[in-house]
């Protein structure tokens, strides 16, 4: 079994910054990916950005390029989500996800944390 554990959501100004974290606990030794998803009021879930674990590959939606950097520290089973010039259309409840099965699918995925971004 695995736990998933957000943190770091809060309320910002449009253009403001938050940095999101994310541990990961339990049976974590064969950990494919951890990644980040989002879900706002009466959207469906969508990806953020992915990190591969072993080789750090990142991967990111349209349109986190260039505003959100997601990084790992292996040592801590912990990924980070750096989050700049944030927009109102931003604000979602932001949950983080592992693999550790295969890397095709995420297994576990955390309660979520929430983000708003005013204007």
């Amino acid at each position: 079994q695995v736990q998933v554990v957000e943190s770091g959501g809060g309320l910002v100004q449009a253009g403001g910054s938050l940095r999101l974290s994310c541990a990961a606990s339990g049976r974590t030794f064969t950990t494919y990916a951890m990644g980040w998803a989002r879900q706002a009021p009466g959207k469906e879930r969508e990806s953020v950005a992915s990190i591969n674990w072993s080789e750090g590959t990142t991967y990111y939606s349209d349109f986190a390029t260039g505003r959100f950097t997601i990084s790992r520290d292996t040592g801590l089973n912990t990924i980070y989500l750096q989050m700049d010039n944030l927009k109102p259309e931003d604000t979602a409840l932001y949950y983080c996800a592992i693999a550790v099965r295969s890397p095709a699918d995420y297994d576990y995925w955390g309660q979520g944390t929430q983000v708003t971004v005013s204007t």
